[in-house]
């Protein structure tokens, strides 16, 4: 492609959008370049202290028990109090729990303050969310999601790197740089970031819009569903993938060059395949991305190479690109302007729950019958998941709308207006 071509693709990709929003990116990205403990924690249990493997697991599951629990309460957080001061309060909240998780030694403390360090990690997700949907213009949703998703793995990959560099230097280093590097993102957004949530109008309307709203939407909650089920096939990536590779005796370096193409194909892709997908069907695009990723580890099963299981990471990964900007945009879609604190919440979960039922999923499958069968399940859960997406996204609403329940509390609200 020509370099005026590439220039010119560059700033259509970033143009037009609003200045808090990058403000939110660069605090994202930031967040995520500092994000070293999750990479490393079962190390640091393990070899740093001396600590089981089964000790290391439990603290895992802590971690994201707190994850799935923050999650609502978050979203509630972020329609009541506002984006602003969730977020503050999300990411000081983990700054200071992460540098105290580097101090703790007795186990009980560590598995107490690593459930808090989930819970707080996982608090400023929706709010994020909702106050992009806040200050993004609906048509140029995807886009901004995308590229939020990339700066996420684009610091994620960066960190993952200098974990291990880290590790050896000093655990303790990673986790006050960590923190550190938290409260520069709570800073910029106590800097930066205006409140977002917009005005309320309508007192008796608004206040319709609690968690019983988001549960009675019969159609957004089979999304959640759905996602729940897309997000426990991609959970396989980092929790089955290994097990299943190391079984058929393949080292830890094999897995790494492996899972690393997925971090290098988001960083090279995402943007590129944003401006194809972002004008296109999002139901198709959602059947297609589900049917890849279900595939793509279904094809796992025929890998006998590290060359193969790269393959396969570049399949499944594809549909992670498509599938994480379209998804989420689909969720701003179908919630009421008054409840997106609460809607994402609910999504947010649905991918922790999932990050909680992985392990045991395919730690049962393997163990019982063979990682073939894993492989073969995650093909019967995608093709599952596009099935549902295609049943249920036939009459999707309109840009601005919602349905159900929320449909309803819209209508109130421009009633009041």
């Amino acid at each position: 492609m020509p370099l005026a071509a590439l220039r010119r693709a560059a700033r259509e990709t970033v143009s037009g959008l609003p200045r808090e929003f990058w403000w939110l990116w660069t605090s994202t990205l930031v967040n995520r370049l500092g994000a070293f403990v999750a990479t490393f924690m079962a190390l640091y249990l393990t070899l740093g202290r001396g600590y089981s493997a089964s000790f290391a697991g439990l603290v895992a599951s802590l971690y994201g028990l707190g994850g799935v629990i923050s999650s609502i309460g978050s979203g509630v957080m972020t329609d009541r109090l506002g984006r602003r001061p969730t977020l503050l309060v999300a990411q000081s909240s983990t700054a200071v729990s992460v540098a105290v998780l580097g101090f703790m030694r007795d186990p009980v403390a560590i598995a107490a303050v690593a459930f808090l360090v989930g819970m707080a990690s996982n608090a400023s997700r929706p709010a994020v969310q909702a106050m992009m949907a806040d200050i993004v213009r609906p048509e140029d949703r995807v886009r901004a999601f995308s590229l939020n998703y990339w700066a996420i793995n684009l610091g994620f990959a960066i960190s993952s790197a200098a974990a291990g560099f880290i590790a050896e230097f000093s655990y303790l280093a990673g986790f006050l740089i960590e923190a550190g590097m938290t409260m520069v993102c709570a800073i910029v957004v106590f800097a930066k970031l205006p409140e977002s949530r917009p005005t309320r109008i309508g007192k008796e309307a608004v206040e319709e819009v609690g968690l019983g709203t988001v549960l009675r939407d019969g159609r957004y909650m089979s999304v959640v569903g759905l996602s729940f089920l897309v997000a426990l096939v991609f959970q396989q990536g980092s929790v089955g993938l290994p097990v299943a590779m190391g079984k058929a005796g393949f080292t830890p370096a094999d897995y790494g060059m492996a899972i690393a193409v997925n971090g290098v194909l988001i960083v090279a892709l995402q943007i590129p395949v944003t401006r194809v997908i972002q004008k296109r069907d999002p139901r198709r695009l959602l059947v297609f991305s589900s049917l890849l990723a279900g595939y793509g580890f279904g094809l796992t099963a025929f890998a006998g190479s590290v060359g193969i299981f790269a393959l396969t990471v570049c399949v499944w990964t594809l549909a992670e690109i498509v599938n994480a900007p379209t998804q989420t945009g689909l969720v701003v879609r179908l919630s009421p302007v008054h409840g997106r604190g609460r809607y994402q919440g609910m999504y947010t979960m649905s991918w922790s729950v999932a990050g909680l039922v992985a392990p045991v999923m395919s730690g049962f499958v393997i163990d019982r019958l063979g990682a073939a069968w894993l492989w073969g399940l995650c093909a019967v859960v995608g093709t599952g998941a596009a099935a549902g997406y295609g049943a249920l996204m036939r009459r999707l609403p309109a840009e601005g709308t919602a349905t159900g329940p929320a449909m309803a509390v819209a209508e109130a609200e421009a009633g009041a207006a």
